[in-house]
């Protein structure tokens, strides 16, 4: 079974950002390659699409994450037995959550095992664009 030390600096973040990835972040990297250091691990993903974002944040999508992540379960239908729903429809979400590359599935003869790399997930949402000035989408 997964395990989050107490330490929040040993946590495995995922990043996901909408619209705009965090270019600070990137430059310090970059900064700290070049002075032949070693960078902390970052792992973002960007979505330009609210549907994306929608996607991963819906109930039953978290609640397969979070299983997922707490439960390391064998395959698909025991990750369906988990959360105590239709192995189809999780098997759609799983897919889907693949396909937004929020997990990978670990195949072992016939059976796909859904894993998760991180503990956790922050979300960056903007309200507005980096001027201070609403997103133009939203006027």
């Amino acid at each position: 079974m997964a395990t989050t030390g107490t330490d929040p600096a040993s946590d495995r973040v995922l990043h996901i950002r909408f619209e705009r990835s965090d270019s600070d972040r990137i430059e310090e990297t970059l900064r700290t390659i070049d002075d032949g250091e070693r960078p902390d691990p970052y792992f973002e993903v960007t979505f330009h699409d609210a549907d994306q974002l929608h996607r991963v944040t819906r109930p039953k999508n978290l609640e397969l994450l979070r299983t997922i992540a707490r439960e390391e379960p064998s395959g698909i239908r025991e990750t369906a037995r988990l959360v105590e729903r239709d192995v189809r429809q999780v098997h759609r979400n799983l897919t889907e959550l693949e396909e937004l590359g929020l997990i990978d599935f670990e195949t072992d003869g016939q059976s796909k095992r859904p894993t998760v790399w991180y503990d956790a997930l922050e979300v960056d949402l903007p309200l507005l664009e980096s001027g201070g000035e609403p997103d133009a989408a939203d006027a």
